[in-house]
């Protein structure tokens, strides 16, 4: 692998990460967790895929991305859901 392939490689994890962690209802800190979360995705979900013997679907250097995302959104719902974490309301705005 290329280190230009390395950078793209992580920056898709890093979308992975963010698009998981909105659908399980929580923002990431950061772009390094962003990335920690995809590939903790990817592990997760490509774990899922050859558990239920269901195939990969769109898989984008050599990381598996719909399982990646499903995978990332687990993992952010099990962990918050461990940590005690409670979803961030807004503020509300004064009038």
């Amino acid at each position: 692998m290329t280190i230009f392939g390395f950078l793209i490689l992580l920056l898709v994890a890093a979308v992975i990460g963010s698009i998981g962690s909105a659908i399980a209802g929580y923002s990431s800190r950061g772009c390094l967790t962003s990335i920690a979360i995809g590939l903790i995705g990817a592990i997760i979900g490509s774990w899922l895929s050859r558990e239920l013997k269901i195939g990969e679907v769109f898989v984008f250097q050599g990381l598996p991305v719909i399982w990646s995302i499903i995978g990332a959104a687990i993992f952010v719902a099990v962990i918050n859901l461990l940590s005690g974490s409670q979803k961030r309301t807004p503020r509300k705005r004064k009038s």
